[in-house]
């Protein structure tokens, strides 16, 4: 059994954040680690859901995805998060879970574990670096250990050359090779700083 355990958690209205949730999912299994790919539950009404075509059909498509629990959280000794801007902070239905969080996180079942996260909007300055460093504040409330990409590797120039976490601009196009690229190391680095800690 590999000694790190990793939780993927994320929110995604129209597919974004999953296509990132998936390829940090494949990135850190590959970098020898076990891992659970999770989604948030959905807060929206499902009729609002059911409006809009685009965020329904991306509801049925993950419909097989499991859906994040406090176990799941416990479980992990590594997390990357993954969400969509909402003015600046993660989107609703991410915050949404993390307040039920408090019982483990008074506990101590959350503190001392590697915590990396990433977010997109749809434009280049709307809100991505704010989305990730609001989560990285929760991580640090739980007593997380962050793990930012920082400037450690090439890939993270060409992806935007953002240090605290892979963003990306949801324009409907589809995830460039270099955010891709980006996207894994920000997954491998998770992965290696949560076994030196598990040691």
């Amino acid at each position: 059994m590999s000694t790190v355990r990793v939780a993927v958690v994320y929110y995604s209205t129209y597919g974004t954040n999953h296509q990132m949730a998936e390829l940090a999912a494949q990135a850190a299994r590959d970098a020898g680690a076990e891992v659970r790919l999770r989604k948030v539950r959905e807060t929206a009404p499902p009729d609002v859901v059911a409006a809009q075509q685009a965020w329904s059909a991306h509801a049925e498509k993950t419909a097989d995805i499991p859906i994040v629990t406090p176990d799941d959280m416990v479980w992990a000794n590594a997390y990357i998060f993954s969400a969509p801007t909402r003015y600046g902070g993660a989107a609703s239905q991410m915050r949404s879970f993390i307040d039920t969080l408090g019982p483990i996180w008074q506990e101590g079942k959350l503190a001392n574990k590697a915590f990396t996260a990433m977010s997109s909007a749809m434009n280049p300055h709307g809100g991505q670096e704010a989305t990730v460093l609001t989560l990285y504040i929760t991580a640090m409330h739980w007593g997380c250990v962050l793990v930012p990409p920082g400037y450690t590797d090439a890939t993270i120039f060409p992806a935007g050359g953002n240090p605290y976490g892979t963003t990306i601009t949801a324009n409907g196009q589809p995830i460039t090779d270099d955010a891709k690229a980006a996207i894994q190391y920000q997954a491998r680095r998770v992965v290696e700083i949560a076994g030196k800690l598990a040691q």
